[in-house]
């Protein structure tokens, strides 16, 4: 694994490089993780795609100091500017929670260049409301910012929801985990606003993947509460060609396992 440094306008992404095949698997990662969880990819992938990964604004050694949020169009030049660094014209993409919603974003604007899409678990194939309330919103985003430096309310409505069941076991511990100190309460509030541009249309990325016959794998967990496989099952409607796995998981998919799953099943071109 080597480390990668890609300077964009008036900022630096950090991210990593692995593999040593012909093409070209560009990775985003999932919240509160880094490039260098794509990894464990390198011994089933490694000898068929060079890996490349970036770590996300407010993730790794990223700096993001251009003083808005990231747009879609920011994503699409950070790719070419990894294309021009690899002497690539085409390439596949690998994302994982909050990395499948980025994915998705470059599925709109570059479809055209793309061989391989592959999810797991992907944030971005259902519109979560408080998601929405918080990001597309500006009252709804100045009661996010509250709740952060102020969150003994959020907690009170966090117990009376499990309470009343409208929240399940596996949503309050993972909503718990990531809320529980104001370190982690300002990373996703952080990173929700920076990255509340990025909301991929499901119909746009079928009309491209249908077009340009993208070859798609998703992977799911079985015991997923908080992206469970039934979201896969309705994308997937039949328009372009896509292969979903489950396993008997929950929301970690990204393991050395998972890689040779997903060698299996992608195309043979």
């Amino acid at each position: 694994m080597h480390e990668l440094r890609l300077p964009y306008l008036q900022s630096e992404f950090s991210g990593m490089t692995t593999g040593s095949g012909s093409e070209l698997l560009i990775c985003f990662h999932g919240f509160g993780e880094s490039a260098s969880h794509f990894a464990c990819m390198e011994a089933a992938l490694g000898n068929i795609f060079t890996i490349v990964a970036l770590d996300m604004p407010f993730h790794g050694q990223t700096r993001w100091n251009e003083g808005r949020d990231v747009e879609r169009a920011d994503l699409e030049a950070l790719t070419v500017k990894i294309l021009e660094r690899f002497g690539k014209q085409r390439f596949s993409l690998m994302g994982y929670s909050m990395g499948g919603r980025l994915s998705l974003c470059i599925v709109e604007k570059m479809a055209a260049s793309i061989n391989h899409v592959v999810l797991l678990a992907p944030d971005g194939l259902k519109n979560n409301p408080w998601h929405m309330i918080a990001t597309q919103t500006r009252l709804g985003n100045r009661i996010f910012l509250y709740n952060t430096r102020n969150p003994a309310l959020f907690f009170r409505l966090l117990s009376i929801g499990r309470k009343w069941k409208l929240l399940n076991e596996s949503v309050h511990k993972f909503v718990l985990h990531r809320m529980n100190a104001l370190e982690k309460r300002q990373l996703v509030y952080d990173v929700w606003t920076n990255m509340r541009k990025m909301m991929p249309s499901k119909r746009r990325c079928r009309e491209m993947m249908a077009r340009y016959d993208i070859d798609t794998v998703m992977l799911f967990g079985r015991y997923d509460r908080v992206i469970p496989p039934v979201l896969g099952e309705r994308f997937a409607d039949g328009s372009f060609p896509c292969k979903i796995v489950v396993l008997e998981k929950g929301h970690q998919l990204l393991t050395e396992s998972a890689g040779f799953i997903i060698r299996k099943n992608l195309r043979k071109e």
